[in-house]
């Protein structure tokens, strides 16, 4: 029996646009993303280096105006639908399951959807979960086995009574070969608002 949910963020709770950093960083004239800039923005997802480590990097890198840089960094960021809102209000208010998110999110994606969504929103949406974990303030990062396994130890959680709600196959294959029930949400043809109506949960 399912006791507990492991939500994700992005494109769970918050819509993205996955190619828009990528192509912002195009206009600007990077398009060879290399293992070293993929290295620098793991270590800044896990919160192991600050932000203007991270933006200074890429600016001395390309001669890019921090500015841009930002934009191109957030573009990635969409809406975050009222109706998804409301589902996750009426599942906390519920109390039949403990609620968690779980997310490789950074301090400048963060800031953005603070200021973006805006204060009430953002508060309404943080209250419904119990334990609230941002990769970039926990040192860790997805799929990496470590930050479910934290997540379990530090919440005294069964895997085989807990679900995982993420919309990367790489991520929910790690959580269930730790024993974790997954449902790997696919963005554009489900919706997490069905996770009753498409049986995830029974």
């Amino acid at each position: 029996m399912i006791k507990n949910i492991i939500f994700d963020f992005g494109d769970i709770f918050i819509n993205l646009d996955k190619f828009a950093t990528f192509n912002e960083m195009a206009k600007l004239g990077v398009t060879n993303i290399t293992d070293e800039m993929i290295g620098m923005y793991h270590q800044y997802e896990k919160g192991l280096i600050s932000t203007d480590n991270f933006i200074n990097f890429f600016n001395g890198k390309f001669k890019i105006p921090k500015e841009n840089l930002v934009f191109a960094w957030n573009a990635i960021l969409l809406d975050f639908p009222q109706k998804r809102l409301n589902f996750l209000k009426e599942l906390s208010a519920s109390k039949k399951y403990r609620l968690f998110l779980l997310s490789n999110t950074n301090d400048l994606h963060i800031k953005r959807i603070q200021n973006s969504l805006g204060e009430k929103f953002y508060n309404e949406f943080k209250n419904c979960f119990e334990r609230f974990y941002l990769s970039h303030e926990i040192n860790f990062r997805k799929p990496d086995s470590e930050i479910y396994e934290y997540v379990l130890k530090e919440n005294k959680l069964i895997a085989d009574e807990t679900l995982f709600v993420d919309d990367l196959k790489e991520n929910t294959n790690t959580a269930n070969k730790l024993g974790i029930h997954v449902w790997n949400l696919i963005p554009g043809e489900e919706d997490v608002t069905e996770l009753f109506t498409k049986n995830i949960i029974y």
